[in-house]
Formats: C-alpha cells, structure tokens, sequence
C-alpha cells in the first residue's frame, strides 16, 4: 500500500488597502507580510518529500507556491480547480455600515445561507476541489504534494472529507493565512488529516488575517 500526503496550503497575507472583497479579481498579489508568511511555510516544507506543486491561477497562490517549488527543483502547475469561489460582491468592501450591505438592494443574495446565494454552491466548491485533491494523489502516489488554494475552498474540502455539513459560521474556519492543511492517504483511502500553522508568529501581525474578505 503506498501512503501519500497532499498538503492543502492557504496563501499568504494579500496587499488590500482599500478592504473590499477582491476574490477572484486579478491584481491582488502578496504584501510584505505575505511573502514572508510564504517564506515560513516554504521552510516548514523543507526536508519533506514533495514531488508536485499545484496551485490556484490567482497571483498570491501563485506567489506563494513559487518559493516551494524552487526549494524542490519543480515547477508550478496550475490547477484552476484550486481557485477562490465565486462572490457576486467581488470589488466591493463587505459590510452594513460601510458597504454593500447598507443598501437593502443587496440583502436579496443573502436569502439562503446553506446553499449560499451570494456565490458558488458549496456542492460544487466540495466537488471541484476533491478533484484536484485526487489528482494532485495521483501525481504524488508515495510521496506528497502541495496544492495552494485560498480559505473557503480549503476549508470546504476539509468539512467534506470529514462528513460534516459543508455550511457553516465563517468565523469560526480552522484555516489561517499560510497554514497547511495535509491530507494522509494510503493507497486512495484518506486516514487522516493534520493541521499546523507555519506563519503564525506572523499572522498575528496581520489584524486582518483571520477575516473571510477574499481569502
């Protein structure tokens, strides 16, 4: 039986002065926190054996899988199974006093938190993202490998391979800036799944790092 880990790596810190939902929005690269955030993550990989990185088309997967894939003489291969979901508030900042949610116009796409109505079905999310997990397994079979994606699809995932409900409270994901969430399988049975937080000395410089917008 041959045991391999697909380790699911969220991004690092992204450059958002302005603190709108940027999602699937082009432009939104690393700040200087977040490459270095990317940084611990790379060294918490040092000495692991990865022979496959995967990562999200959106520039801050991309920045923050360049540096794991040079520490192991790879390449990146996108994989747009990896991208953010979709939000229909993409470009705006979040919220009731600040943003769209001040206008009552807006309140119809929150009619339905379970499916959820402002965005990608959290069925498809689950869907997609299970099948870059398999892929990247297969690409890895003995070995392991990291897929850089983006905090709602990990954590989807992550509630999917558990059996839990995929809707849920936001606040309360386990899936931080630049943490890894790895995947054990053996053979094509997944036995179990680890958490660890590489960045987290730097995450707590960061008073945005645990918010939802755009992760």
């Amino acid at each position: 039986m041959s045991r391999t880990v697909v380790h699911l790596l969220r991004h690092g810190e992204v450059d958002n002065p302005a603190k709108i939902l940027y999602g699937r929005l082009p432009g939104y690269r690393l700040s200087e926190l977040g490459v270095r955030m990317a940084d611990a993550a790379t060294k918490a990989l040092a000495g692991r054996d990865v022979i496959a990185v995967f990562s999200s088309p959106l520039e801050r997967a991309l920045q923050t899988a360049e540096p794991i894939a040079a520490q192991f003489g790879l390449q990146v291969s996108v994989d747009d199974r990896l991208i953010e979901s979709e939000n229909l508030f993409e470009g705006y900042a979040f919220g009731v006093g600040d943003g769209v949610l001040r206008h009552p116009g807006n309140w119809w796409a929150l009619r339905n938190p379970l499916r959820p109505t402002w965005g990608e079905p959290y069925r498809q999310v689950a869907q997609r993202m299970y099948a870059a997990l398999l892929a990247a397994r297969a690409a890895a079979i003995g070995h392991e490998a990291v897929c850089v994606s983006h905090q709602l699809p990990i954590w989807i995932l992550r509630r999917y391979l558990e059996h839990k409900r995929l809707w849920h409270d936001p606040r309360r994901r386990e899936c931080s800036l630049a943490s890894l969430t790895s995947v054990r399988f053996d053979a094509t049975t997944v036995v179990g799944l680890d958490y660890g937080e590489p960045a987290a000395h730097l995450t707590a410089l960061s008073p945005g790092a645990r918010d939802a917008k755009g992760a």
